[in-house]
């Protein structure tokens, strides 16, 4: 092969290359149990207010649910409707609920309007926060519409932000029971 020729296609494929082992390393290095919320935490909240994870931890922390969308996920909508009935219980034990998904904040206050919820709903269009914590479902193409959602995950953070718990699945039709996530939380 010609120097020139070799270099362009060498060129020609370093980019592609390059943006896949970035998605692959994105992937594969999810937060884990131990692991501190990322530096930067911050999405929308439904009215458009940016939230940190100062804003969103109760006195001892946080229960964050990743979910795919409310606007078009019907496993998501019945979880989203399931977990109000956890505010309470977890209040008691001193934690807050917020969940976050790649859906605009029109798409989450449709969803709020229809099946209102008593927890913090949270934005995060370009699916920022979903990469820092390594938990973009690697199936969706770019050109796919669900390009950007999460695995369906839900962390139990302390206050301190390190995660206690962490409740995930690659199935997305399966979620963590209300009684489950308490559990987890009650074994410390």
């Amino acid at each position: 092969m010609r120097p020139v020729l070799s270099l362009a296609l060498s060129l020609a494929l370093a980019a592609p290359l390059a943006a896949i082992a970035t998605t692959a390393a994105i992937a594969a290095q999810p937060v884990d149990v131990g692991n501190k919320v990322p530096a930067g935490f911050t999405a929308l909240d439904i009215t458009g207010k940016p939230r940190d994870f100062a804003s969103i931890v109760g006195k001892k922390g946080v229960v964050l649910v990743f979910f795919r969308s409310a606007a078009w996920c019907p496993y998501c909508q019945k979880q989203l409707k399931e977990i109000r009935d956890l505010t309470p219980e977890l209040a008691k034990r001193g934690y807050t609920l917020a969940a976050i998904s790649y859906d605009s904040t029109d798409a989450l206050n449709k969803f709020n309007t229809k099946v209102p919820v008593n927890y913090t709903l949270l934005s995060d269009v370009g699916s920022k926060q979903i990469d820092a914590f390594g938990l973009r479902d690697p199936a969706y193409p770019k050109d796919n519409f669900a390009y950007g959602v999460p695995t369906a995950t839900i962390l139990v953070i302390g206050k301190n932000g390190v995660i206690k718990k962490k409740l995930s699945t690659t199935d997305y039709k399966i979620r963590a029971s209300n009684e489950t996530i308490l559990a987890s939380i009650d074994a410390g």
